[in-house]
């Protein structure tokens, strides 16, 4: 066969992600009873509409003060040492659950965020978002990332606070897609 072929998709991201991946306290980025703890919380979507039960899903954030974390040792918990990173997978309804504090803001003018990657059956890699605070619109609206999108788009990365702390939605397609994010080492789309 002469030419080049067409490049062909790798290995799907899931579902086998109870097998290995999940760990005990993987969700809790500080002790639930921490004075300053917060849950970020949410389910996750598939286009349809329907929750996925199979998803995983991990965060990276700075911490109150809006350092970034470099402690070693993300993957043991001991209570104390705030590493910035967790992974929780998703129930039989969709929802995931992770206990940390509110990050900072990364520099004065620029929004507090969380990170997020997103494994689900089907995706043939980890998709990447954000998690935007709620509450200050000027710090918002001046975000570079978000002031590139429409309104509509923009409501896709902000939180909601409720009474169990912020809630974030991701919804993989269609009506009400979550907003997802090139990352650095993978052009977009591809």
């Amino acid at each position: 066969m002469t030419g080049a072929r067409p490049p062909s998709p790798g290995q799907t991201v899931g579902p086998f992600f109870g097998y290995a991946l999940p760990y005990n306290g993987g969700g809790e980025l500080v002790a639930p009873s921490h004075a300053s703890s917060l849950r970020l919380h949410g389910t996750v979507r598939d286009g349809h509409g329907d929750p996925v039960p199979d998803a995983l899903l991990e965060i990276w954030q700075p911490d109150p003060s809006g350092a970034v974390a470099r402690e070693p040792g993300s993957l043991h918990r001991d209570g104390y040492t705030f590493t910035g990173w967790g992974r929780a997978g998703t129930d039989n309804a969709g929802r995931y659950t992770f206990t940390t504090v509110e990050p900072g803001r990364p520099e004065p003018a620029r929004p507090a965020f969380i990170a997020m990657a997103v494994f689900a059956r089907g995706l043939l890699d980890r998709l990447f978002t954000r998690v935007y605070l709620p509450g200050d619109d000027v710090a918002l609206a001046a975000d570079p990332l978000l002031a590139r999108l429409p309104p509509k788009r923009r409501a896709t990365l902000v939180a909601d606070r409720d009474e169990h702390g912020l809630r974030f939605d991701v919804v993989l397609q269609g009506p009400g897609e979550t907003v997802f994010l090139a990352h650095r080492s993978r052009p977009a789309g591809g």
